[in-house]
């Protein structure tokens, strides 16, 4: 039997997970950016959330729309710690500076990507939600050996997401034009060493694979 990452989608045992696509991060009033001037702000993010806008949340939401109608299980992480002084979140989340409170706007996924009132979130408190959160349990719990994984940042959440469930038995299938990160250069090199780890397809392949299948 020939072992291959190139597998299409079994709806029933696959989920698509998006990674970090929160106010904290990915809202001009999110606390990531809180103090810097517009002008600050649009010369280090002005691409990224021109790319978020523009295309990556449009790719994201139609993901979501058409995992929904296959019936693949939707899923969300957020960085959110466990507690208000964020005093249970990892070293190197502490190092960096970042704390989103529990329950906090921050901590909640962006509106256009809101979810559903079933659908299953996972506030971590690390870099990869597979080490912060009881992910790897529920995953099972629901049969899933699949993992679509779609977010924000390519070359820092999502890498860690794919390579852990990559070590834990999941196919991975990465959507490369619904993650990014704050430069294309950045995003390109990341796709091109997460590769070995993963099966990358567009937001149309997906989708086409899907109402194929």
């Amino acid at each position: 039997m020939m072992l291959t990452r190139e597998v299409p989608l079994v709806p029933e045992q696959s989920g698509l997970l998006f990674i970090d696509v929160q106010n904290f991060a990915a809202h001009r009033r999110g606390a990531e950016f809180e103090g810097l001037s517009d002008e600050a702000f649009d010369r280090k993010y002005g691409w990224f959330f021109s790319q978020m806008k523009t295309r990556v949340v449009p790719n994201m939401q139609r993901l979501q729309r058409a995992c929904r109608k296959s019936n693949i299980e939707v899923m969300y992480t957020t960085i959110e710690s466990l507690t208000k002084d964020g005093r249970d979140r990892s070293l190197d989340y502490k190092i960096t500076g970042f704390n989103v409170p529990r329950g906090s706007w921050d901590g909640k996924v962006i509106d256009e990507l809101e979810p559903g009132e079933d659908e299953i979130l996972f506030p971590k408190s690390s870099s990869s939600v597979f080490v912060s959160t009881h992910i790897h349990y529920v995953l099972g719990n629901l049969g899933i050996r699949q993992l679509v994984i779609s977010g924000i940042v390519t070359d820092q959440c999502v890498e860690s997401a794919i390579r852990d469930a990559c070590d834990l038995g999941y196919l991975v299938t990465q959507v490369t034009d619904a993650c990014l990160t704050y430069t294309q250069e950045r995003h390109d090199n990341s796709l091109k060493t997460i590769r070995g780890y993963c099966r990358q397809v567009t937001t149309d392949q997906l989708i086409a694979e899907l109402e194929n299948a």
